[in-house]
């Protein structure tokens, strides 16, 4: 019998508290001794957020981010294929969602290994659900080109096409910390006065903030220094 792949969630920001353990959770992520993480420091860390009580020099761990050869990853699995259960993890929030998880999700789903999501956060959805923006039809683009050019003819292609015929539909990016007051900057520069923007940065956090204004009313009023933050940008009307 093959063992079980479990998506384990983990906090997204640092500050946050206890609260988010609950008994599966802590059943589940103390149960395991096999892990595939992001980044080895950060799995440790939330690991031992979430209640994990292991010592981590009898774990196994593998690293799977955008450096790992995806002919590496069919090995990650060799234990689930002989019985054993596996956690993924990734660096913040859900598994899967933003993260190169996916592809061991789907070859575990090629190996017949079954996939159990643990509930947990992702900072996409609560952002989308605090926005006051359509949560019936969104799309997720993740990350915008890094060219200025190119990122403001995609920015400028989603705030016209979509939004015509009284389309309605909510567009959401991610960036780099370091990248956001570039995109920002874009988005005020491309997008019609009218177009809402919703800002939610450090979700769950206690510097949370989670603002929706239309592009006319940003530009008027005082434009946020997002600087080394973690921000979700949503787009609609």
């Amino acid at each position: 019998m093959k063992g079980i792949l479990y998506l384990i969630p983990v906090p997204i920001t640092d500050d946050e508290n206890s609260d988010l353990v609950y008994p599966l959770l802590e059943r589940t992520i103390n149960s395991l001794e096999e892990f595939i993480v992001e980044d080895l420091k950060t799995a440790r860390r939330s690991l031992r957020k979430i209640a994990f009580k292991g010592e981590f020099d009898k774990m196994t761990f593998h690293v799977l981010n955008e450096h790992t050869d995806l002919k590496e990853i069919e090995s990650f699995l060799s234990s689930a294929e002989k019985g054993k259960n596996i956690g993924l993890m990734s660096d913040a929030g859900m598994p899967c969602i933003a993260d190169p998880g996916s592809d061991i999700v789907r070859l575990a789903h090629k190996k017949n290994i079954k996939v159990i999501p643990l509930y947990g956060q992702s900072s996409i959805f609560l952002a989308l659900a605090a926005s006051g923006l359509n949560g019936q039809n969104f799309y997720f683009h993740g990350y915008l080109p890094k060219s200025q050019n190119e990122r403001k003819k995609k920015i400028k292609e989603v705030c016209s096409s979509p939004f015509r015929n009284g389309a309605s539909c909510t567009h959401i990016f991610i960036e780099t910390p370091y990248r956001n007051n570039h995109l920002l900057e874009d988005i005020l520069s491309v997008c019609s006065p009218e177009t809402l923007l919703c800002i939610a940065v450090n979700v769950t956090g206690s510097s949370e903030k989670i603002i929706t204004k239309s592009i006319a009313e940003w530009r008027r009023g005082e434009v946020p220094n997002l600087a080394q933050q973690l921000a979700v940008f949503l787009l609609g009307r």
